[in-house]
């Protein structure tokens, strides 16, 4: 079982990481552009969604999983 928690939990680390880094770069870029304070406002922008990333990707992964196990099973035939 200690496995299967640390799994979840480095899952939920690289998944946040990963999304909150390039999402918050994309918007950023988009609001305001690639001026001089660009890596500022992304630094900003990362340091605040980090963190409520990865407690959403902890709490909701598992049902996220279960639902996507669901809608790729095949059909069952009777």
């Amino acid at each position: 079982m200690l496995g299967l928690n640390r799994f979840r939990l480095v899952f939920a680390f690289l998944m946040s990481w990963l999304m909150s880094f390039l999402m918050t770069g994309w918007v950023t870029w988009i609001n305001v552009g690639l001026g001089g304070n660009f890596l500022a406002r992304w630094g900003h922008a990362f340091l605040l969604a980090w963190p409520a990333a990865y407690v959403v990707v902890l709490v909701a992964a598992p049902s996220v999983q279960r639902l996507t196990q669901r809608l790729t099973q095949p059909p069952v035939v009777l």
